[in-house]
């Protein structure tokens, strides 16, 4: 006690009670995944949109197969496949309209591909060419992002200039959940939740982070839980029920393009391959857990759906297997031709204007191709 306290000179002022800005139960995600497949509601679910989701996850397992043997055969650099997490990457797709954009991570052609981008086009920049490979601005797709995490904040930047110019938009983007570790995760959901951004964040939860499973990430009950910490709602979904992640994202989207603000969906699912083709997964994982994923395979979880309900029959499914052929086919054909590269692409939209180092680094190379090729012709 001071000496102006004991002689009761001071008499400090109670701060008054203490109020949240806002009530957080209502952002606390539910305590179980939400879903659709399996429940009474999925009698509501659209039967033309079951089955739209049904082909392109036949599609969609079809494409990662043939993108991974391609790698294989030395076509592709390398391939991050989405098998067993496709009902995530079809339904993200399919719940934005042509004016919003999708920000995808490494993992998520499969995604771009359904969002309309050209299979072989998707895969350009996993072929080491340069650039990614398609118009981002045609498609409303932005590249292909490797740095983990680093197209978040870019997602809120365009979604937070579009509200600006009063353009209707929403921007989608996905993350894995070791992405949930970085600085760019925490940095765009702050901003998103403060300035009221339209944005839905996905995080794909597939349990690892290449080998690091998620108990050795955060201690958090779930991903979705950290939503409350930045003022936006949070929702939890089976990752592999396709209809339910669609119809969280399209909740999530359509509450952003009204003025609700951000959201963040965790969506529980499972990496079948390995992290990549450079990856030995059994080294930090075992057969039994993968095979118990197998069990709640999306393809097959609304495969049954759609059968009890009288909805697809074996000629649907093979309609839906020969077209997933005909694009495998094709996607082949065209990576097996080798690309006509300009080595002078090397120099072209890295400046404005050129800096008289590229202009000399330009000019060497010109000499080194011009003495190669007179050579060639002695």
């Amino acid at each position: 006690m001071t000496v102006m306290e004991q002689r009761g000179a001071y008499r400090p002022t109670p701060p008054p009670a203490w109020q949240p800005r806002t009530d957080p139960a209502p952002l606390l995600p539910d305590a179980e995944p939400h879903r659709v497949l399996g429940t009474e509601r999925a009698a509501k679910a659209d039967p033309e949109l079951l089955r739209r989701l049904y082909a392109q996850l036949v599609l969609g397992r079809r494409y990662n197969a043939q993108a991974t043997a391609l790698t294989k055969q030395g076509r592709l650099a390398v391939y991050p496949s989405s098998t067993g997490q496709e009902a995530c990457e079809v339904a993200a797709a399919l719940a934005l309209e042509d004016r919003d954009w999708l920000f995808p991570s490494y993992r998520d052609t499969l995604a771009v591909v359904a969002r309309g981008v050209d299979p072989v086009d998707a895969l350009t920049l996993l072929r080491g060419d340069w650039h990614t490979g398609y118009d981002p601005y045609e498609h409303r797709v932005a590249p292909l992002c490797t740095p983990l995490a680093t197209q978040l904040p870019h997602a809120v930047g365009l979604a937070h200039a579009a509200r600006l110019k009063g353009d209707d938009v929403v921007a989608l983007a996905m993350v894995g959940d070791g992405g949930t570790s970085e600085g760019d995760f925490h940095e765009a959901l702050n901003f998103a939740a403060v300035w009221q951004a339209p944005v839905v964040f996905l995080v794909q939860n597939n349990g690892f982070a290449i080998s690091v499973p998620l108990a050795k990430q955060t201690a958090a009950p779930s991903l979705a839980h950290k939503a409350v910490g930045y003022g936006m709602p949070g929702r939890l979904v089976d990752g592999n029920d396709a209809a339910a992640v669609h119809e969280v994202l399209a909740d999530a989207v359509r509450r952003a393009r009204e003025g609700g603000g951000p959201t963040l969906v965790e969506a529980v699912t499972y990496r079948i391959d390995a992290h990549t083709n450079a990856d030995d997964a059994t080294r930090y994982r075992g057969d039994a857990e993968v095979e118990t994923w197998r069990e709640h395979d999306p393809i097959r979880l609304l495969e049954h759906e759609l059968t009890a309900r009288g909805l697809l029959d074996d000629d649907a499914r093979q309609t839906a297997r020969d077209a997933a052929e005909t694009m495998a086919a094709d996607l082949r054909a065209r990576m097996n031709q080798d690309p006509a590269l300009d080595p002078m692409d090397l120099f072209a939209h890295v400046y404005a204007e050129a800096t008289p180092q590229l202009r000399e680094q330009r000019a060497l190379l010109e000499a080194e191709l011009a003495a190669e090729q007179e050579g060639a012709h002695r």
